[in-house]
């Protein structure tokens, strides 16, 4: 492409908004069907709109909507003006702050709130509070201001926000060297047959739903995983395990339980929101779906976080209560199973 053309943008004036590369087994597709396994919320017509503006560029050429992407392809969306989440803007919502000094804070995110902004979100986010919280957040190598590691939406529990770029350097390479504590209490399906163990398994985009991550047990794609389970209490169809992370994997735990057969409980996007396990009485339905009514998301909760602090090198350890919906939830499942013991 000449850039001497007035009539072309050039690369350097364009704002990258997504970039992906496609698999090694990826067959050709077209590239508008492509993008439309990546991107959340985006429909046929927006991405083809782009097409037809050249924003759409495959190894840094413009291309249009029906050019078959094959494997290795960088796929680029830019466009003239920055991506929402970088016009972050700092809003008054309270939070829930555990513990902060002049190097760090840590929250406890109650569930819904999104980490930070992203397609669809860009306002009510973790960030968009912690900027009216704190001026002059550190970036981190994503560009997102004071985020060490991050929670799902629908995830509540406890996260460590830096607030010092020696403080962002030193926790994150906690996190990297695995020397940081993580241990999530999950409710899942089925009564797991071990009182406790270690799941392995890399981690990766499922090919078929980019919206998903799944396991690749041979390891020729995605990211090592690991994590640890112990069985808490057994209720029969579900079990409450405490699950400590090795490594902090995008959906690591609900991953993990779902590979070895234990989705958590009402996790929609893996499956969980339906009756994986039990009767098929009506009265069984009606209970399960008002455990369901009580949760109204994946039972995952950040229960502890551990971490050397950045200045003074003592080992920090928050503990959090379980949320309200979450124990709600298990006391059902606690009163279920007693019931059918004492029937």
């Amino acid at each position: 492409m000449e850039t001497g053309n007035a009539s072309e943008t050039s690369n350097e004036e364009l704002f990258e908004h997504y970039k992906f590369v496609a698999a090694k087994g990826q067959e050709p597709l077209r590239v508008d069907k492509f993008l439309m396994n990546f991107i959340e919320n985006a429909t046929r017509n927006k991405i083809q709109q782009a097409a037809k503006s050249g924003h759409i560029w495959v190894n840094d050429t413009i291309v249009k909507q029906n050019y078959k992407v094959k494997a290795g392809d960088e796929v680029k969306v830019l466009f003239e003006h920055p991506p929402y989440e970088f016009l972050l803007t700092a809003e008054d919502i309270p939070l829930d702050i555990v513990y902060e000094d002049e190097a760090l804070l840590v929250v406890n995110k109650p569930a819904g709130m999104v980490v930070h902004p992203g397609h669809g979100n860009y306002s009510g986010t973790l960030i968009n509070a912690l900027l009216y919280h704190i001026e002059n957040l550190p970036v981190n190598s994503n560009e997102r201001p004071g985020l060490v590691h991050r929670i799902d939406k629908d995830t509540s529990g406890l996260l460590v926000i830096a607030k010092t770029e020696l403080a962002m350097t030193h926790l994150a390479k906690q996190f990297f060297d695995k020397t940081s504590e993580r241990e999530y209490v999950a409710l899942v399906w089925g009564n797991v047959s071990e009182d406790q163990g270690t799941i392995e398994g890399a981690i990766g985009r499922n090919p078929r739903n980019r919206l998903q991550m799944q396991v690749f047990p041979d390891g020729d794609q995605g990211k090592e995983a690991i994590t640890h389970y112990k069985v808490l209490e057994r209720f029969g169809y579900v079990t409450l395990v405490s699950c400590t992370l090795e490594t902090g994997r995008t959906h690591q735990i609900r991953v993990h339980m779902k590979h070895i057969g234990h989705t958590l409980f009402n996790d929609e996007r893996y499956g969980g929101d339906k009756i994986l396990k039990g009767t098929s009485f009506t009265k069984y339905k009606q209970f399960v779906d008002n455990a369901f009514k009580v949760l109204p998301r994946q039972a995952l909760h950040a229960k502890t976080l551990g971490f050397k602090h950045p200045l003074s090198g003592e080992f920090m350890r928050f503990d959090s209560e379980i949320p309200e919906d979450m124990q709600q939830c298990v006391e059902k499942w606690r009163q279920y199973a007693q019931h059918k013991l004492d029937g």
